[in-house]
């Protein structure tokens, strides 16, 4: 009996319409060439048979004015209006091809039995099914037949698990092996912006995302299995309108996703069908969402961006079954409501503090601990006279209904951009020699936090940067004591440490629950801020005045690992390049290496004890992600997205078994 049995359906036909029309000659003269003469893609550009219905006949018009230098294709600002409308017509004539349907296979497993499905993924090596009832099965080949694969260890949220800490058990790669690490496969989104995806790692599957879309790969070798997109807002304005994703939530047979224009999708995780959709806010009044959901219980939990546009923040549940909200809570309260008294002006009917952020979960508590953004307009307080409740805070929500348990504001009154939506970790640890649920934060204001999770009470605050001039210190009734401000100099303005992208961001975080350590990328810097009025509007920023870097400054990255006990740093790599806008984060495993991403676009591994460099390899890309880790068939992973390219790096496969 053969290994494999292919079964193949007939294809459809292609069909054209207006065989003579001269748009079609048009067509061929100028277009043929690349697309071929289906538009189903030749030699030097993509099939464009699917895509024309995302693009009106202005924009087709405009296309084929101006062209898309950056991708190649020239402009054909020769043609007459009339005939532009012919070969618009005509290219609103093609019928494209259907894609050929899958094949279905029979295979023969090395324990003698057989299994069958639809083939998503076939090479000389692996075989990847879609079996009845929709699950998907993953084979390698073993000489004459194939054995099911799988993930030992998956990596199941956004941060590898609830509690937000990217720390794994994982411990086949070590500090005797970390020199023979090496790209073990690629896989590329064409079409995206610079990836901002976490993958998640379910039953051997690897989700994912960019804007509007996501992929489901064979986790040990990266192949394709579904595809699920569908086409970007337009008028979108706000981070989305970038096209970036950072990625889904999963549970049982479903993946969770926003979209750029403020949607929550339920996902298949087998076929990408959409099992459900709804609207979490309007993106026309200047909503948006970018990052991963959370799964708690028969829960998915997500919030929206817009801060920079005025939205007004909130954090929602919905039913997994059917997305039907089962509650919400808003970040500023109405006028009238308690806490409104915080903001005294106008600005209350656009506050922003927008939740565009993934939180973490105790299950043991069943608490929500989710992280706020700023006030609105950014940079102008006087429209905003207050605290400005419950913006820069963390919010400790009752799983089950939304209800507010306690909170904690980081940053009363914010006039610098530093939203609170940087990584909350749950770590349980001895605190002054009793047991303590922990939360550990590195802020964006430059202040490293230690909570007691199950009240809120602060049990430290001390700086982590150097560069740091808004504030003297936290004083014991948890609020900042300031610092006089600072005047720029002849310029004006006021300067200001840390800068408005913050001591850190909202780049992965990670604490060693062996050595107590707490691991953070940090940026030392300044900007200099200036305020002025600022009007909402639909469509528009918000962000009353603007910022600059300071001049000759050079801001620096420093990898720190921060004691969490007194807050003092036990060692730091600065790193040898100016530090930027940045966002690559880290991961710490439990064999004492901290995988990061370095500021010169190289990824790196560093003893966790020490931080002297182990080992490095060159991607040379800006990070807008930060790593994780899984195991595949016996093989321990460590994959992160850069650029437009997902990479997992793996041992040689020798020193894997």
């Amino acid at each position: 009996m053969k290994p494999l049995r292919l079964i193949a359906l007939l294809s459809l036909p292609l069909l054209l319409l207006g065989q003579d029309s001269p748009g079609r000659r048009h067509y061929e003269s100028l277009c043929s060439t690349c697309h071929g003469g289906d538009a189903m893609g030749g030699e030097f550009a993509p099939p464009i048979a699917f895509r024309l219905r995302s693009f009106d006949d202005s924009q087709l018009k405009t296309l084929l004015q101006q062209g898309l230098p950056g991708r190649g294709m020239p402009a054909f600002p020769t043609l007459t209006p009339q005939e532009q409308n012919d070969l618009i017509a005509y290219l609103r004539s093609l019928r494209p091809q259907r894609r050929l349907p899958p094949v279905r296979a029979v295979v023969k497993t090395s324990t003698g039995q057989t299994a069958e499905g639809l083939v998503l993924s076939q090479s000389f090596t692996s075989l990847d099914l879609r079996v009845d009832g929709e699950g998907v099965e993953l084979f390698r080949r073993s000489s004459d037949a194939y054995r099911r694969v799988t993930s030992d260890r998956d990596w199941t949220t956004y941060n590898g698990n609830e509690n937000g800490n990217r720390y794994t058990a994982l411990t086949q790669i070590n500090r005797d092996n970390i020199a023979r690490l090496s790209p073990n496969w690629v896989f590329g989104l064409p079409g995206t912006s610079r990836l901002e995806t976490t993958p998640v790692v379910v039953g051997g599957i690897m989700y994912v995302t960019s804007g509007n879309e996501c992929y489901a790969l064979d986790a040990g070798n990266g192949s394709p299995l579904w595809h699920f997109q569908r086409p970007r807002t337009k008028g979108l304005i706000g981070n989305a309108a970038a096209g970036f994703n950072r990625g889904v939530a999963w549970s049982g047979d479903r993946v969770f996703m926003v979209t750029d224009n403020a949607h929550l999708l339920a996902l298949n995780r087998y076929t990408g069908a959409v099992a459900w959709e709804t609207v979490m806010a309007d993106w026309r009044q200047n909503y948006n969402a970018t990052s991963a959901p959370l799964a708690v219980g028969d829960l998915v939990i997500s919030g929206t961006a817009g801060g920079e546009q005025g939205a007004r923040g909130f954090v929602a549940a919905w039913r997994q079954s059917d997305g039907q909200e089962v509650w919400r809570f808003w970040t500023v309260p109405k006028p009238g409501e308690p806490g409104s008294e915080t903001w005294r002006g106008a600005a209350i009917e656009h506050p922003s503090a927008v939740a565009w952020f993934t939180g973490s979960y105790d299950p043991s508590l069943d608490t929500v601990f989710w992280q706020t953004g700023n006030p609105g307009p950014d940079y102008n307080g006087a429209a905003r006279l207050g605290d400005n409740l419950y913006s820069c805070s963390i919010l400790a929500l009752d799983a089950r209904t939304g209800k507010l348990k306690w909170y904690y504001q980081f940053t009363p009154h914010d006039v610098h951009d530093w939203d609170a939506a940087e990584p909350a970790l749950l770590v349980d640890a001895a605190w002054l020699g009793r047991p303590r649920k922990l939360l550990l934060m590195a802020n964006r204001n430059g202040f490293f936090y230690v909570l007691d999770r199950t009240n809120g009470q602060l049990l430290l605050a001390k700086p982590f940067v150097e560069k740091l001039n808004w504030a003297k210190e936290i004083g014991p009734d948890g609020r900042p004591v300031l610092n006089p401000p600072e005047p720029a100099g002849k310029g004006g303005g006021v300067k200001v440490c840390p800068s408005q992208d913050g001591a850190t961001n909202w780049q992965a975080t990670a604490y060693d629950p062996a050595s107590h350590l707490f691991y953070v990328q940090a940026l030392e810097g300044c900007s200099i801020y200036f305020s002025q009025p600022a009007e909402w509007s639909a469509g528009r920023g918000y962000l009353g005045g603007w910022q600059r870097t300071v001049p000759n400054e050079r801001p620096k990255k420093v990898l720190r690992a921060i004691d969490i006990f007194t807050g003092k740093t036990a060692w730091q790599l600065p790193q040898p390049t100016p530090g930027g806008p940045n966002f690559g984060g880290v991961l710490a495993t439990s064999t004492g290496l901290l995988f990061f991403c370095e500021e010169s676009g190289s990824f790196m591994a560093v003893d966790a004890s020490t931080g002297r460099p182990l080992w490095s390899f060159p991607l040379n890309q800006s990070w807008r992600s930060s790593p994780m880790t899984y195991q595949f068939d016996g093989a321990q992973y460590i994959a992160i997205a850069a650029g437009q390219t997902i990479f997992a790096f793996a041992l040689p496969a020798s020193q894997t078994r």
